[in-house]
């Protein structure tokens, strides 16, 4: 920008726009300095709602702290304001699984983040759980523009490239959104048919050379966490699931918004990109001022919490039907057990057995006709009364898995069972937690599996990797060469969660319908089970 000129010593431009004499014929206008840097980008920020947008769990009726319109009238939008989601929308909630499953279409869910006044968003890992036909119907449906520079077609052209966005201010914003690439890892083949999903680093790393010449601010929207602790640096994951401390430490984007690990961070500096994580479920939100100043850019942001009561006016109003479809469709009745199974502690259930993950596995081994079968529960689980509806199998199998038959060793069973022995840390008073690995950098109460077919104990005060003790088979001990088949969901067989054993493991046959849809199958050809 260049000076005004003036020869008035006493000029009266003010900082405002002023024509430069020798360019005024040409009708040039120049922008003071002062008023280039005064600049300010708004951001409001949202990630995992997974399709939470009235203020409840669906495991009851009441009220609680989270939903996308528990806030969504706070955000004000003007020309230099942009509403911004971080992935995995799609999948999570009854409403989500409503969508899917009973109408088939997620115009709905595009409908809600219409009216919520979302700008731009990347992609989730669950946005992908439904196939690409229903992703695109979502995108397609959506105002907002889906950046996502890793997600590639057959000829490796990026299907939702990065976006120069300039404001009503002049200020231009690159913005550049990634997936984690474990995407690969977990989802169907068939479920990413004509497309693929490549390095997210660098996917970044290309478009942002390809920003920095052109823009005033970059953002990087990133489905994906962090691998390392933020203040110390230190590594806590061995995987590329997370590459989010790499990205701060190796690129230069002035903000970075992250996602998928359901863990709040606050925003901070990380080697000089400013980094911000809200909680999952539309339980926060982070609303983000950036600022051109003499000095530099200046990012700040303050952390907003959900709060229930809020959740009222003209947006509840206007899906009020299509909740009461959900909610009438959740209050269905399917069945009877003989006595409730309702949640415990988490280390409790973990170490001396739950009966919701015995009748999770019964259902398993019911529809598999395996010799043994294996389960992880959900973080959060409502668990099932003995008046059993569909509000209680969803509430307690909130994902999307389909089954796998696979034939596993002696010596393999033994390995992923002392990684699920893995779960235990034993306290100075002898007391036995949850080992602490299971919970930073994110909780992950889910990657502990229950076992059925096979009788062991496990000892948590012994060494990691000699834990399972005492492990048998119909009576007899189990040998390394041992083979038996094996029940499993199709995201464990993947190795995900530290099981990379699973994938030396022969597939024998998919069972290609979602364990919901099994449990309801099951309780209509067993209307009273015997618990």
């Amino acid at each position: 920008c260049n000076p005004c000129r003036t020869d008035r010593a006493d000029s009266d431009c003010g900082g405002n726009l002023h024509k430069d004499p020798c360019e005024a014929d040409a009708g040039i206008t120049i922008i003071r300095l002062r008023d280039k840097m005064e600049q300010t980008l708004k951001i409001y920020f949202t990630s995992d709602v997974h399709g939470y947008f009235y203020p409840t769990t669906y495991g009851d009726l009441k009220r609680k702290d989270l939903g996308l319109f528990s806030f969504a009238r706070d955000f004000k939008k003007d020309e230099n304001t942009l509403v911004i989601d971080g992935g995995d929308i799609l999948q999570g909630s009854a409403f989500a699984y409503y969508c899917r499953q009973k109408s088939g279409s997620p115009q709905a869910i595009a409908d809600i983040m219409n009216d919520c006044g979302y700008d731009y968003y990347t992609l989730g890992n669950h946005d992908f759980n439904y196939g690409m036909d229903y992703q695109n119907a979502y995108i397609e449906a959506h105002h907002g523009a889906c950046v996502c520079q890793n997600v590639v077609d057959e000829a490796g052209r990026a299907c939702h490239p990065y976006v120069i966005h300039t404001l009503g201010n002049g200020l231009r914003v690159g913005i550049v959104g990634i997936v984690t690439d474990y995407v690969n890892v977990w989802e169907r083949k068939e479920n990413l048919a004509g497309i693929c999903i490549t390095d997210p680093f660098e996917a970044a790393k290309e478009a942002l050379l390809h920003l920095k010449k052109e823009v005033d601010i970059t953002l990087c929207i990133y489905h994906g966490g962090f691998e390392c602790d933020l203040k110390t640096g230190e590594r806590l994951q061995k995987t590329t699931e997370n590459v989010g401390y790499r990205i701060c430490k190796e690129l230069d984007f002035d903000i970075l918004l992250t996602g998928h690990q359901h863990m709040s961070v606050d925003g901070q500096y990380v080697h000089g990109t400013y980094v911000v994580q809200p909680l999952e479920n539309a339980k926060e939100y982070h609303y983000l001022e950036a600022e051109r100043t003499k000095d530099g850019l200046v990012v700040r942001s303050e952390k907003r919490v959900a709060d229930g009561a809020n959740a009222v006016g003209a947006l509840c109003e206007k899906y009020a039907a299509e909740e009461e479809r959900v909610q009438s469709w959740l209050d269905q009745p399917i069945g009877h057990l003989s006595r409730a199974l309702l949640p415990g502690e988490k280390a409790e259930m973990a170490l001396h057995g739950s009966p919701i993950a015995d009748f999770l596995n019964r259902i398993q081994l019911h529809f598999s006709g395996t010799q043994l079968s294996a389960v992880g529960l959900a973080n959060e689980i409502a668990g099932f009364r003995s008046e059993v509806s569909v509000r209680d199998i969803i509430a307690t199998y909130p994902y999307p898995n389909t089954l796998i038959v696979c034939r596993i060793s002696g010596k393999q069973l033994k390995q992923v069972m002392e990684r699920s022995a893995e779960y235990f840390a034993v306290a100075t008073d002898g007391t036995v937690q949850v080992a602490e690995s299971f919970l930073v950098p994110k909780v992950e109460h889910y990657n502990y599996d229950y076992y059925m077919g096979a009788a062991y104990e496990i000892d948590p005060a012994a060494p990691v990797g000699n834990r399972i003790k005492n492990l048998t088979y119909q009576g007899k001990t189990v040998t390394e060469t041992d083979s038996f088949t094996l029940c499993l969901n199709n995201y464990r067989y993947s190795g995900a969660g530290g099981y990379e054993v699973y994938t030396e493991c022969e597939l024998v046959r998919e069972i290609n319908t979602e364990m919901v849809e099994l449990i309801l199958e099951y309780f209509k050809e067993n209307p009273y089970v015997e618990v």
